[in-house]
Parts: structure tokens; C-alpha cells; sequence
């Protein structure tokens, strides 16, 4: 058993009165946050990642994840489980639009229920972190087509998704990055390169896993502004 307990009582006071959570309950879109029920929502996700999320830090420290023969990996034990009752409560979506799935709360609730999930289990979160990243440059960023085709899925938590950035010759230095992206007859992209360290670029808790790509198409000018994603 995990001894981890969320700061549930520091996380409530917080968003109450630093971040003035009231004044947010008032705002047009966010009129059912109403404090006490963040409140019992934050509760009930302390319980969660105590009770679901924590016991799984211990094996993913000792046991790790395992990359077989065939490429595949399977996660620590525990994990998949773990990811399956968090995508099913809902939280890992608590804080996008109900058009695409999610809950409508504001990304204050997101946030306090992110910051649970990292410090009940850091390895575990990147996963759900990723994701984020990927649901809101789709959200902000994509053509109608790929929100109709990503972001439920994504909200959801049925996909996974990632940010591919790190190649073998360029790591903190992005702007040294090569891979190219060239447009095809059909209007989707061909990308060339080679990208590693890919956070949770490889797993078994999901049906499918988006991968983001930092490449750069023909003519972009060198450096970190010739970058496209």
C-alpha cells in the first residue's frame, strides 16, 4: 500500500482564495463550477490517485517498463489498469470542451487534478500530460478534418498522444533539428528524419498513440523559426 495522500485541504484552500475560484464561478461558460462542488470534485480526485494511481509508483520505479522482441512494450505493472479507471472517471478530460468529450470545467480544476496525478505518480502522468499537449495544438491549431478525426478520441483518453522533438543530434538544441516534412499529391505530409526519446512514444494502455512531429518543410529558414509542427 502506498502511503501517498493528495493535499486535498491545501489545493481547496488554494483555489478558493488565491485563485479566487468564486469569481471564476461567475464568469459565462463556467457558471456550474460552483466552489463547493470543485470542492467534493477535488476530494473525490484525491481519493482517486491515492487509492488508484500512487500504489503504481513503487513498480514503476523497481519494475519498469519492458521493451520486447517484437517492438512492443508493456508498462509496469499496474499501469494499464491504472490508465483504463482514470480515462473511465473522466479526469483525464475534466477540463476540455463538452463538444469534444470532455468535462466544461475550467483548466483551474484541470490543473489542481494534473498537479495530483504528477506528484502520485510522475512516470505515470507524463502519459496524460502528453496528451493534453497534443488535444489543445489540435484544439487551437488543427483544420476542422483533424478535430472531427483526433480530439474525442484523445479527450476520451482511448488515444494517446505525443511531441516528437529530441533527434540523435539535437536534443536541447531543437533549433538543430533536420527532419522534413514534404506535402504529397493527396495533401497529407511525408515526413524524413529520425526522432528518439519520445515520451511515452510506445506503450500498452491505449488503442492508438498520435505522434506530434517537429519538422521542417522545403524553404524554412534555419534556426527554431523554420520549425513547423
Amino acid at each position: 500500500m502506498s502511503d501517498f495522500r493528495s493535499p486535498i485541504e491545501d489545493i481547496t484552500f488554494t483555489l478558493r482564495h488565491v485563485a479566487d475560484l468564486d469569481a471564476l464561478a461567475k464568469l459565462e461558460g463556467y457558471e456550474h463550477a460552483d466552489p463547493d462542488l470543485i470542492d467534493g470534485l477535488v476530494a473525490e480526485a484525491g481519493r482517486f490517485f491515492d487509492e488508484v494511481v500512487a500504489p503504481t509508483n513503487r513498480d514503476g520505479d523497481t519494475v519498469g517498463t519492458k521493451l520486447n522482441e517484437d517492438g512492443s512494450v508493456t508498462t509496469a505493472p499496474g499501469f494499464a489498469e491504472a490508465y483504463g479507471k482514470l480515462v473511465e472517471s473522466g479526469w483525464n478530460g475534466i477540463g476540455f470542451p463538452e463538444a469534444y468529450g470532455g468535462g466544461g470545467f475550467p483548466q483551474l480544476l484541470s490543473t489542481a487534478v494534473e498537479e495530483m496525478t504528477t506528484t502520485a505518480n510522475m512516470a505515470f502522468a507524463l502519459g496524460p500530460l502528453l496528451s493534453r499537449g497534443a488535444i489543445e495544438a489540435i484544439m487551437h491549431h488543427g483544420d476542422e478534418s483533424q478535430k472531427e478525426i483526433y480530439l474525442q478520441k484523445l479527450v476520451s483518453g482511448e488515444w494517446t498522444g505525443t511531441m516528437n522533438l529530441t533527434e540523435p543530434h539535437a536534443g536541447s538544441d531543437v533549433g538543430a533539428l533536420t527532419s522534413k516534412a514534404e506535402l504529397a499529391d493527396d495533401g497529407t505530409w511525408r515526413i524524413f528524419g529520425q526522432k528518439i526519446y519520445i515520451t511515452w512514444g510506445e506503450h500498452d494502455v491505449a488503442d492508438n498513440i498520435v505522434h506530434l512531429v517537429l519538422a521542417r518543410t522545403p524553404g524554412s529558414p534555419p534556426g527554431t523559426k523554420g520549425i513547423s509542427l
